[in-house]
């Protein structure tokens, strides 16, 4: 957009300079506060030279701005710096999904529904995610080949393997392909994993016998919340409990580009078939700055619970130097409308109220030295610990929920261009020609010959 009315500056692409905030607002036809907006609504980035008074932008960036502001198509130049979707809005402290509020959708409908909706902008109210007996067999016996102590992470890829492996049109990109292996995936993923209470160690499939439990009409027909619960949890679900796990699961569907979904985008840029692209996200949500964070958020909050001092805990994060987990949200300026919406759920549980009342000490004890509000990560610690759930169980209903998110940008990223999404690296290391390295001795793996 342009302010009062003034359009963009005609000029040729400068290559990659740096422009001043004047010059780069000039170039826009725009005010410097404009220009900030931009920035803060990650449309621009901007840095702070060494010794400099004011930031500076990057030519390119502003170039990109200027043609999108125009409505023309984007360079190719232009592809390391934006990624065009359609899936998800963050704008101000609300997110929308393909228009429609986000916390409002997961209110009103179940996580199958949702996702369905994303993937092919038709609400079907009651539908169901079913696996093939055939592909949720080799899934579990997949899952159930690992070694104990393997993580939800670990046991999730597996079974993307696994039903990758059974699936002969997986190197179908067409669209309808894509949905019915995606419909096929996500209740593969959650079916391949152990009951709750039985660990690695369940009763294993005979070579070529059934599942360790037989694939009923019931069990399939249970909405994915409800069977994920059995996976999470021994303890009974009650109403309220199983509504604010598909809450979460609805909620967690996407957010822009994460980690994760820009490594999906890359996949599917790629041609990579559908179950690879959920793979690649995978491995980017293992990480604890990412999927993994609520795991942290789950540990303090026992922590808090146990030793019943938030404060306490609190400073032994700060003074190991650690971030205190489940705090902060740099996409909001307020509080995480995920958060807040899984929070007024478990508040309807009663037995979510201890669970409550450490994330609300947590954020008092920090608000003594930072004003920072629990984020999602935080929201699903409380809904694991007080559902009697394991550490990595915020994982894992991060990753089932993302699924859905990451099919979407995937059937999107296969409308474009293919392998559109490689920048341009900036080399910093020596110049060459540099000479031919210099073996170094290697120590004589056996006692030297006399």
């Amino acid at each position: 957009m342009t302010d009062q009315g003034q359009g963009p500056r005609d000029q040729e692409p400068t290559g990659g300079a740096r422009l001043t905030t004047h010059e780069a607002a000039e170039r826009l036809g725009v005010k410097p506060a404009t220009l900030y907006a931009y920035v803060s609504r990650g449309q621009l980035s901007s840095r702070r030279e060494p010794g400099g008074r004011g930031s500076t932008f990057d030519a390119d960036d502003i170039d990109a701005l200027i043609r999108r502001n125009r409505g023309e198509p984007l360079r190719r130049t232009d592809a390391a710096h934006e990624i065009r979707t359609g899936v998800t809005l963050i704008d101000g402290d609300r997110y929308w999904f393909r228009g429609v509020d986000a916390v409002e959708l997961a209110r009103s409908h179940h996580y199958e529904e949702i996702a369905d909706w994303l993937w092919t902008g038709e609400l079907r109210t009651g539908i169901r995610f079913t696996a093939p007996p055939p592909v949720l067999v080799a899934a579990r016996r997949a899952v159930d080949s690992l070694p104990p102590g393997s993580g939800s992470a670990d046991r999730l890829r597996v079974a993307a393997i696994a039903a990758a492996v059974m699936d002969p049109l997986r190197f179908d990109l067409g669209r309808d392909t894509v949905l019915t292996a995606a419909r096929m995936l996500i209740p593969t993923l959650v079916d391949a994993l152990p009951e709750a209470g039985t660990g690695p160690e369940r009763v294993r499939p005979a070579r070529s016998g059934p599942a360790e439990k037989p694939i009923t009409a019931q069990s399939a027909e249970e909405p994915i919340a409800a069977r994920l619960w059995r996976r999470l949890t021994a303890k009974a679900p009650d109403e309220p409990s199983l509504r604010a796990l598909d809450l979460a699961l609805s909620l967690l569907i996407d957010h822009d580009l994460a980690a994760s979904t820009l490594a999906v985008r890359v996949a599917a840029s790629a041609r990579a078939h559908p179950y690879a692209v959920v793979s690649a996200g995978l491995g980017a949500l293992e990480g604890p700055l990412h999927g993994a964070a609520s795991g942290l958020a789950h540990r303090m909050l026992a922590e808090v619970l146990e030793r019943g001092s938030a404060a306490a805990v609190v400073a032994d994060h700060l003074r190991a130097g650690r971030r205190v987990p489940g705090l902060g949200q740099r996409l909001y300026t307020g509080r995480d409308p995920r958060a807040e919406a899984l929070f007024e759920a478990l508040a309807r549980i009663p037995a979510a109220r201890a669970a409550l009342d450490a994330v609300r000490a947590v954020e008092a004890a920090t608000a003594r030295r930072m004003e920072l509000h629990a984020n999602v990560d935080l929201a699903l610690a409380a809904l694991s610990v007080a559902s009697g759930m394991a550490a990595e169980a915020g994982e894992t209903v991060f990753a089932v929920a993302r699924t859905a998110g990451w099919i979407a940008h995937a059937l999107e990223e296969y409308g474009e261009r293919p392998l559109r999404l490689r920048p341009t690296g900036h080399y910093t290391g020596p110049r060459p020609p540099v000479p031919l390295p210099t073996p170094a001795p290697t120590p004589y793996p056996y006692p030297a010959p006399r």
